[in-house]
């Protein structure tokens, strides 16, 4: 984590002032690359053809990407890629492949399989990592795989699968956007499926790209005729007729208190992938779409600092997610040589307060009293090693130039200011709250700013 960062922090020094908003594109592909005994494509030919084409797109999910990936990587040139898991029966067969950086990549294994189909041979499940586009903007990112089959076992796998994920996501993903793509086997039409897809939606607050930008909202009906695509299209079948059928594989996205993000494109990429007689590369359809962002002018996340430890927690899920900012009134840090917990005390426009504390019980408190017209425009960390990465210390300065310090510094750090771009309602851009990871020390933590000053 700590080398990831410190390639992430040239990238922000080398940047200009930062975007408020912008779009990137996603691919979704299950790239059949079983061993060629038991695929049902030729993966051998075909994978060196998907290979170079994968590069028009910023971020990708495959699946299936076993005994291939190699030559998969070959002659991609997208500078984050994660690291095979193994082939098949070792592995997920799940990789993304990103041009920008990611963290905390997690790889979680389904709690329920199918025997039929093959199912439970490979450890089948779902990925997670935080992704950062821009200075400002990340998101989490999941890549799925789901049990395959159209029997009861298989759609309760199914569901459980989808459940499993979502679970996940509501811990891990507290407060941020969040994009989920990948093989899902699931139809709406589908009776079973259509409930596990959902709940999914619903729990998550997703949006599916397809339903969203191609059939404007209206979900397939549960129990109705399968909208099955015809494998290989025709020649001469047009975009809108290859997007007017189902695949089971599926885009979904949300924004989020900090971001406000959309599809505003679906596209079946049927023809960027076929060899020279027009056959798919996969038996698999690709599935692509744009996705526009804008940032908010109220709440802003900036770069943080830390390891893998403890667990996440998000401010902007708690504090944060009223109508109107609270405005920080003190802030505490526990250190001695390391920081042990970061505090601050919040207070609402209706005058209610509430104190919000991450991190343990150890090292001795400093505590800032903030005055009238006071708050935090600058935010320094320091990471080091104790048994994992962790912060070793922090520390905060305000408009008024005083400051709030503690732990031990070392020569890993960062320092964030507040945004340059105006705030919401001609408000001043300061602290409000923090993001990272915690356990019984503070294991990493990044600044949020809010239009509340």
């Amino acid at each position: 984590m700590g080398l990831q960062f410190v390639k992430l922090l040239a990238l922000i020094a080398s940047s200009a002032a930062a975007q408020t908003s912008g779009s990137f594109s996603l691919l979704s592909y299950n790239v059949a690359g079983l061993p060629e005994i038991l695929s049902s494509g030729n993966p051998i030919v075909d994978t060196p053809l998907i290979s170079p084409r994968l590069g028009p797109f910023n971020i990708i999910n495959v699946q299936e990407d076993f005994n291939f990936n190699d030559v998969l990587y070959a002659n991609d040139n997208h500078t984050f890629r994660t690291p095979t898991s193994g082939i098949a029966g070792i592995g997920s067969g799940l990789n993304t492949l990103s041009d920008f950086p990611f963290f905390d990549l997690d790889r979680v294994k389904w709690s329920s399989c199918n025997l039929n189909n093959g199912d439970c041979l490979t450890p089948k499940g779902f990925t997670f990592a935080r992704i950062r586009v821009s200075d400002g903007f990340w998101f989490d990112l999941y890549n799925l795989h789901g049990d395959a089959g159209d029997e009861a076992g298989d759609i309760n796998a199914r569901a459980s699968n989808l459940a499993q994920l979502t679970t996940y996501a509501q811990t891990a993903s507290i407060g941020m956007p969040v994009v989920v793509m990948g093989d899902t086997n699931t139809r709406y039409t589908r009776v079973g499926d259509s409930e596990s897809l959902h709940s999914l939606i619903d729990a998550l607050e997703v949006t599916d790209a397809w339903v969203s930008f191609v059939r404007d909202g209206s979900f397939p009906a549960e129990g109705a005729d399968a909208l099955v695509c015809a494998f290989p299209f025709p020649a001469g079948t047009t975009q809108a007729e290859m997007v007017a059928c189902e695949v089971v594989d599926k885009i979904f996205v949300r924004g989020s208190s900090i971001v406000s993000i959309r599809s505003i494109t679906f596209t079946n990429e049927d023809d960027a992938f076929v060899d020279s007689a027009g056959a798919p590369l996969s038996d698999h359809y690709p599935v692509s779409s744009v996705v526009s962002w804008t940032l908010s002018s109220l709440l802003r996340l900036a770069d943080y600092l830390g390891g893998t430890g403890g667990t996440f927690y998000n401010d902007l899920a708690t504090v944060l997610s009223s109508p109107t900012l609270p405005k920080i009134t003190s802030l505490t840090i526990r250190s001695g040589s390391r920081v042990d917990a970061l505090a601050f005390t919040a207070q609402f426009s209706n005058g209610t307060t509430t104190t919000v504390t991450h991190g343990g019980t150890g090292g001795s408190p400093t505590t800032l009293t903030l005055a009238s017209g006071e708050y935090v425009t600058k935010v320094q960390a320091c990471e080091g090693v104790h048994n994992s990465i962790r912060i070793f210390f922090a520390s905060f300065t305000t408009n008024l130039g005083r400051t709030l310090s503690g732990g031990v510094a070392t020569s890993d750090c960062i320092s964030t200011t507040v945004p340059t771009d105006p705030a919401a309602g001609s408000a001043n851009w300061g602290l409000v709250g923090f993001w990272g990871r915690s356990g019984d020390e503070v294991d990493r933590f990044g600044a949020i700013w809010g239009a509340a000053y």
